[in-house]
């Protein structure tokens, strides 16, 4: 405890855990994890939970379903009606690797909606044998021309190691890369408009980012180079401290203003122009593209089908269960509660019986590829962990508060 009594609190975390009332999400979920750290320790926006009880995610999800999604299709008919093109070119970029989201996207976009996609992917840190497949599944059965970015493995490796390092988060650089490569691209082939799929529109973000918004990222980033944080270290510190040249960083970065100067490029999320239902956009995938779920339970949770292609997925959410007491059976029953798929009494038991179960499927391979120790990830889980959320108890971590109600605290 600090000096006045109170828990210390790590990442920014409101030091009282509330959680929502219709979800079991809780309001230490960091609001975003993609954006840049221009500090080796950002304060973290979490996710705000209103005097009722209720998450913005549940709120966003209530407003969902009041929506004329007629009238939204109208709307992206008339977009894609300005920007078709009919001379051979592509008119389009969809981004992703060939999960179920990116599969439906690239799929309806062109089959339903006589658009012409070039899908681009940024590939996992390390494949796993089934999400490779589904990746050429995608392109080979869904049918789409695609460009794959094979990052320079060397300092993809090393920027993993550094981000679990410094931050925990094994993806931290990875999702910088994944989301900048795609307006990258576009503007390179002259191709005016990105689709992302469901994500940002799902949690209330904008709809769209249009050439300025993107003109302005490039700016502030290069005049604030040495500034931005990758892996928890500054620019400055990886080109000096580990000889990293900017060049092999740049991947990582929003595209320049030399690559955006002659273009307009607008960035927009299929998810506002079309009710997203997870289970709905998986079956879709399994019969438009050959989508294929995990042949085995996914450790930390109950499903097969989210978030699969990379091995590195499930340490990934056991990390943000080490960090925020959230883990991956949290995020897949929240979603599911949204969607009218299960109700909270049952995600309750869920969440008790899967989230935190160790990823050990994977983990020496993943540890061999990065160089760090079993011994030394198990410390700096324990070091990531913050005193208001967790206590030892007779040499075994535990949760203060739970969405159960059985945490130590809530007794």
């Amino acid at each position: 405890m600090n000096i006045n009594g109170k828990y210390t609190t790590k990442y920014g975390l409101p030091e009282k855990v509330i959680f929502c009332k219709k979800c079991v999400m809780s309001n230490q979920r960091p609001a975003s994890t993609s954006e840049f750290h221009h500090t080796a320790e950002s304060k973290k926006v979490t996710l705000n939970i209103d005097a009722e009880g209720v998450c913005d995610a549940c709120r966003t999800a209530e407003q969902k379903n009041k929506i004329d999604w007629d009238s939204r299709e109208k709307e992206l008919l008339i977009l894609c009606d300005k920007y078709r093109k009919n001379d051979g070119s592509y008119d389009c970029v969809v981004p992703g690797s060939g999960g179920k989201d990116s599969a439906y996207a690239a799929h309806l976009l062109k089959y339903k909606y006589g658009m012409h996609p070039l899908t681009v992917t940024w590939p996992p840190i390390m494949y796993t044998e089934y999400g490779y497949q589904n990746f050429k599944n995608w392109i080979e059965i869904g049918g789409f021309d695609n460009i794959t970015f094979k990052q320079n493995g060397k300092v993809m490796r090393l920027l993993t190691k550094l981000s679990i390092e410094n931050l925990l988060h094994p993806f931290q650089t990875f999702i910088l890369g994944q989301k900048n490569l795609a307006p990258k691209i576009a503007a390179k082939f002259g191709i005016p408009l990105v689709f992302y799929g469901e994500n940002e529109a799902e949690y209330g973000n904008p709809i769209a980012e249009n050439a300025s918004s993107l003109r302005n990222k490039s700016y502030f980033t290069m005049n604030n180079i040495d500034e931005v944080y990758l892996g928890g270290l500054s620019i400055k510190e990886l080109r000096e401290k580990y000889e990293i040249p900017l060049a092999d960083l740049m991947a990582y970065l929003p595209a320049s203003i030399n690559e955006l100067q002659n273009s307009n490029i607008e960035v927009h999320y299929l998810g506002y122009y079309k009710k997203w239902v997870p289970q709905e956009v998986y079956y879709y995938a399994v019969e438009n593209t050959g989508f294929k779920p995990r042949p085995f339970r996914t450790q930390g949770t109950y499903s097969k089908y989210n978030s699969i292609d990379d091995k590195i997925d499930d340490l990934h959410y056991y990390t943000t269960f080490m960090k925020f007491g959230i883990g991956r059976a949290t995020y897949d029953a929240s979603q599911e509660i949204r969607n009218f798929h299960i109700d909270r009494k049952e995600a309750c038991a869920l969440v008790k019986r899967f989230d935190g179960e160790f990823p050990d499927k994977y983990l020496k391979e993943i540890l061999n590829y990065l160089d760090i120790s079993e011994d030394r990830f198990m410390m700096l889980c324990d070091k990531a962990r913050s005193e208001h959320l967790w206590e030892k108890v007779n040499g075994e971590w535990k949760l203060r508060h739970t969405v159960n109600c059985d945490g130590i605290d809530d007794k």
